[in-house]
């Protein structure tokens, strides 16, 4: 079964970009532009589980540190999550890990770096989980 990505992003560009990246590679996705939507998407359909989330941390409605937080304390499976942000202080990090995210990436960013972070997450989180 292939894996899916989740991306949460307000710039119609960034969603574009991830979302070519990820299908190149064989990767499912879905984009949102807004984390209310997407957690209504989740809600609506239980069975769809999302390996991994690529989310921002300043979107409009619910901030992204929140949306992580609802992610997190999803069941029976909880998405890696990796912030993609514009905001590079230590404070937003530290409060992106304590939400929950795994990683943090700052905009703009190289395309091969994002790849290689979401390989690397996706690999582990199958390790944890045994499939």
């Amino acid at each position: 079964m292939g894996k899916l990505v989740m991306v949460i992003d307000d710039s119609l560009p960034v969603r574009k970009i991830v979302e070519v990246c990820l299908r190149r590679q064989g990767i499912d996705c879905l984009t949102y532009a807004d984390g209310v939507e997407a957690i209504r998407t989740l809600a609506q359909q239980r069975d769809l589980l999302p390996d991994l989330v690529l989310l921002d941390i300043a979107l409009p409605r619910l901030s992204g540190y929140r949306i992580a937080q609802i992610l997190k304390a999803r069941r029976p499976r909880r998405p890696v999550i990796i912030i993609l942000s514009g905001y590079d202080g230590v404070l937003d990090r530290l409060k992106g890990r304590l939400a929950g995210a795994s990683a943090y990436l700052t905009k703009p960013f190289r395309t091969e770096e994002l790849l290689a972070l979401i390989k690397t997450h996706l690999a582990e989180a199958e390790s944890e989980h045994g499939e």
